[in-house]
């Protein structure tokens, strides 16, 4: 019974440092991004000639967007994580749950960070081309509108669903993908996030709707990503948002401007 009860303890403890650990690292992304993340908040709304990037310019945006990233996307990742980290703790074995669910965490991590690489490529197009505006928003209601209507056809797909499904059911995706030692937490972490950026990348595209630095509507798509994920049988709720996305889609396609300034 004594055993018991401290492996019980121990348990709520490992959990305990990890969901800190989780909270500590979404709330300081979360600081950055209201801070400007780095850049100049009060150039934001001028209009601004496409310049030619420098690498440290680069830089900064990949820094932006894989913060933003890990602000938006980890707290619907923390179940998963909690849940390794309940099940590595009653397995006994020599490794640490605490280091085994920070490694889960790093390999989620380094597959967002490809996705901002790639986010950063995009931005960087658009922003030479003349179609981002200071805040980092669409100037062109033909993209913008391109741009919902996709969304909310991806979200529609045979894709998003079966990538949803592991995001939304963190039992489902361990019993399946469960590795041993270190790397394979990290292995794990690599394949799960894999799962979300399936899941969540048109969303996160939409932020060049309305702004990249629209830190109201940066919140609102996390909200939405953590309550599609985060809420069970939520198949309804993807499949509604995506007939609202098209409708905005094919709105802003058939009104042009008129309909894009009313957004």
């Amino acid at each position: 019974m004594a055993g018991t009860w401290t492996l019980e303890q121990t348990l709520r403890h490992d959990r305990l440092i990890v969901a800190i650990g989780i909270a500590t690292v979404v709330a300081f992304s979360w600081g950055y991004l209201l801070a400007g993340a780095g850049i100049d908040m009060s150039m934001a709304d001028m209009p601004m000639d496409p310049e030619p990037w420098s690498l440290a310019q680069a830089g900064l945006m990949f820094a932006m967007w894989w913060v933003m990233m890990v602000a938006m996307m980890v707290p619907s990742a923390a179940p998963t994580i909690l849940l390794f980290t309940a099940i590595k703790r009653r397995q006994a074995t020599t490794d640490s749950p605490v280091i085994s669910s920070w490694l889960f965490l790093a390999g989620y991590l380094v597959i967002w960070a490809g996705f901002s690489l790639v986010a950063v490529f995009v931005q960087w197009g658009l922003d030479q081309a003349g179609l981002l505006s200071g805040m980092m928003a669409s100037t062109s209601h033909l993209l913008a509108g391109i741009i919902l209507l996709t969304a909310g056809l991806y979200q529609l797909t045979p894709i998003k669903r079966a990538c949803l499904r592991y995001c939304q059911s963190p039992i489902l995706f361990l019993a399946r993908y469960w590795q041993r030692d270190a790397m394979g937490a990290l292995r794990m972490g690599f394949r799960h996030g894999g799962y979300c950026v399936g899941c969540c990348w048109f969303l996160m595209a939409l932020l060049f709707v309305a702004g990249v630095m629209n830190l109201a509507w940066v919140a609102a798509v996390a909200i939405y990503v953590a309550i599609e994920k985060l809420m069970p049988r939520s198949e309804w709720l993807s499949r509604a948002a995506g007939v609202a996305l098209i409708a905005a889609g094919v709105l802003l396609l058939a009104f042009g401007a008129t309909a894009f300034a009313s957004l």
